[in-house]
């Protein structure tokens, strides 16, 4: 069983029902889960949209390789409609979910970057995953979770309730 931590982020239609959708569908699919962040409003990350994120993070135990963990989340993603990601740009989305660390491994393929390339720049990633984690070690910056998270000016907001 290998521990993961998922980064959630959706900014169309009832986002806190598809970051708690797509926690069950993780549930079921992918591992156990072994612990979830708040949510985090944030703006858009990369590109423009009137349309604001709410974010998490989530840590699971899986029996899932990283590539087929990707491909699992690549498909539940489907599942809420997505269509395939680009590399070339950012638009709004019902869900995304990002690897962003898998056990302590580094992984650099074309399809597939571990731990995720842009995690410590995304106050929106940092927030929920130093709630959860804070004395994480990043494996390629040796840095804490708490450390970098203090490294970022812009910060998120954390959700409360917005029932």
């Amino acid at each position: 069983m290998a521990l993961v931590f998922l980064g959630l982020g959706t900014n169309l239609g009832n986002k806190k029902l598809n970051l708690i959708r797509a926690v069950q569908m993780i549930g079921l699919e992918v591992g156990d889960i072994f612990n979830i962040s708040s949510f985090y409003r944030s703006e858009p990350w990369g590109y423009e949209s009137e349309n604001e994120f709410l974010n998490a993070v989530v840590l699971i135990y899986t029996q899932l390789a990283p590539l087929d963990l990707l491909e699992k989340t690549k498909e539940i993603e489907r599942n809420f409609g997505r269509d395939e990601k680009t590399n070339t740009s950012y638009s709004d989305r019902l869900i995304d979910i990002d690897i962003l660390f898998y056990e302590n491994q580094i992984i650099d393929l074309p399809q597939l970057k571990i731990p995720h390339k842009y995690l410590h720049k995304r106050d929106f990633v940092m927030m929920p995953l130093c709630e959860i984690a804070p004395k994480l070690i990043h494996p390629e910056l040796n840095k804490s979770i708490e450390e970098l998270s203090e490294l970022i000016e812009n910060k998120t907001e954390k959700l409360i309730d917005e029932t």
